[in-house]
């Protein structure tokens, strides 16, 4: 799964982009600093089963911290966008063939309202952030209508005369863009649209197929950022009537904290609710930026919000869930003998067999059943697989 980070131009992407992941990206207070989208790997956190079994775990593909389990995922900093991007304008087509990629998106607002539609700097309440919300919207459906426009007619053909299946029709259109043949029926679904008689669609009927089927497609999740300037709290409570998940953050607090946890400051795990002192050679200038952040956010907050916008964008839009597997059940190791190395994401509503094809293909082919760690249980391919589970697959090629 990919999550892309989007939004207007100069609204704190690359800063919230550089807090999660780390890397050095470049981040000015002027628009289009990102011109080439960025790859890195943020983490996700989980509560670790570790203390579920009492046990020190050895970590492979992740990291435990204080029995917190942080789990790799990959996020995509997509170019700033502006008014006509579906148009081509500013770097409009570069973001829209990014966004093919995203599963899901986080959208970074600027909830203080201190930028212009044009990603300008200006002071706090000039400019509304739902209007960016609703902009970034428009664009995105405006440009998958023209996609589908491209061979609208052949498609009503197939439909109309044909007889042809329109869900299967617009799925194969948009085949590029990761979205399922689900998807297109659930839009349809909700806009109560009938596919009996395409031709008489109107160019709004249309548009709020596609609208729909966007939000189903690659939900979003809002960070709006920028909690620590005047105006931004009341505009989260407006952005909320939108219907999108909120989540009020502080991007640039949130990469302070991580330099100051780089440079041995403090001590502090993405998404905690405070930091500790670790250092008795911090300066009095780090400590004053440190505690109006302490101040600010983290005690008015509970959090910078940043890594409540990463589990958000995984767990509930994704509807991912962390599961483990292990070789073995007694001393929940793996043949290295290492302790709970590895945590796997995989959907909601998924069996034992597709656990085991995600670790192996040969371990899905050959799949007999598993065993479920804490009650000992044998699990056949009916078993619903539920957040936390700790799981032994038995299989054919195990045996032999």
């Amino acid at each position: 799964m990919l999550v892309g980070v989007v939004g207007k131009t100069n609204t704190g992407k690359s800063t919230f982009f550089c807090a999660v992941t780390l890397i050095p990206v470049v981040i000015e207070n002027r628009p289009f600093t990102t011109i080439k989208a960025n790859r890195g790997i943020g983490y996700l956190r989980s509560p670790c089963v570790c203390g579920d079994f009492n046990v020190k775990d050895t970590p492979s593909n992740s990291i435990c911290i204080d029995g917190i389990r942080l789990i790799p995922i990959e996020l995509l900093d997509i170019a700033g966008l502006v008014p006509g991007a579906w148009q081509g304008k500013g770097l409009g087509n570069m973001f829209l063939d990014d966004i093919r990629k995203a599963d899901a998106l986080i959208h970074v607002v600027d909830a203080a309202g201190a930028t212009d539609e044009e990603g300008q700097s200006s002071k706090p309440g000039t400019r509304d952030p739902v209007k960016d919300v609703e902009f970034l919207d428009y664009e995105i459906s405006m440009w998958l209508v023209q996609i589908v426009k491209k061979d609208w007619r052949k498609l009503v053909q197939v439909v109309d005369v044909m007889k042809g299946n329109f869900v299967d029709a617009l799925t194969d259109r948009l085949s590029g863009l990761s979205i399922k043949k689900a998807h297109v029926s659930e839009a349809l679904r909700r806009t109560g649209l009938e596919v009996e008689h395409v031709s008489k669609w109107t160019d709004n009927d249309l548009l709020n197929l596609i609208s729909t089927l966007r939000k189903i497609a690659k939900p979003m999740v809002i960070a709006a950022n920028k909690i620590d300037l005047p105006f931004a709290e009341e505009n989260v409570k407006r952005l909320r009537e939108l219907g999108y998940p909120v989540v009020p953050c502080c991007c640039e607090g949130e990469l302070i904290l991580r330099r100051a946890v780089e440079r041995g400051l403090i001590s502090y795990t993405p998404g905690d609710k405070d930091f500790i002192y670790k250092s008795t050679s911090i300066t009095d200038e780090q400590k004053r930026v440190l505690e109006i952040i302490r101040s600010k956010v983290l005690f008015k907050w509970g959090s910078t919000g940043v890594q409540q916008v990463m589990d958000t964008a995984f767990f509930k839009l994704l509807q991912m869930m962390p599961v483990y597997p292990v070789e073995d059940i007694e001393a929940l190791a793996d043949h290295k003998g290492r302790v709970l190395p590895d945590v796997f994401l995989i959907p909601q509503g998924s069996n034992p067999r597709q656990l085991a094809y995600l670790i192996h293909s040969d371990l899905g082919d050959t799949f007999i059943y598993a065993v479920d760690a804490r009650t000992k249980k044998r699990l056949g391919e009916d078993y619903v697989l539920k957040e936390r589970d700790v799981i032994k697959i038995i299989s054919a090629k195990a045996r032999t």
